[in-house]
């Protein structure tokens, strides 16, 4: 069976993370669970991370939104990570490793 492209971006987020030594969870959208989370919660030199991951033009439903705003006032990081900005990624990671005196 054909992978998806967005599962195909999240592999690759998975990879990055793994390779970087990231903590992250992948939390599973069912009817008893908060809907509209991203779909990485990560945690990098003690700072909250969130990615929703999307394909090409896919574009993040108003309850993504809505969570995403929600991250940001609760003075977390949430990204939108695609194929074309996958390298958005790596800089945040380090940026927020060497803001956290980590590098």
């Amino acid at each position: 069976m054909a992978m998806t492209p967005e599962a195909a971006v999240k592999k690759q987020i998975r990879k990055i993370l793994e390779a970087e030594g990231v903590y992250y969870a992948m939390p599973m959208g069912t009817g008893y669970g908060n809907s509209g989370v991203p779909d990485f919660l990560c945690c990098v030199a003690g700072k909250f991370v969130a990615i929703e991951a999307k394909a090409g033009k896919g574009r993040t439903t108003a309850l993504q939104d809505a969570n995403i705003e929600r991250i940001g006032k609760a003075k977390g990081t949430a990204l939108i990570i695609n194929e074309q900005n996958i390298d958005t990624l790596r800089a945040l990671l380090q940026s927020v490793r060497f803001m956290q005196g980590e590098i």
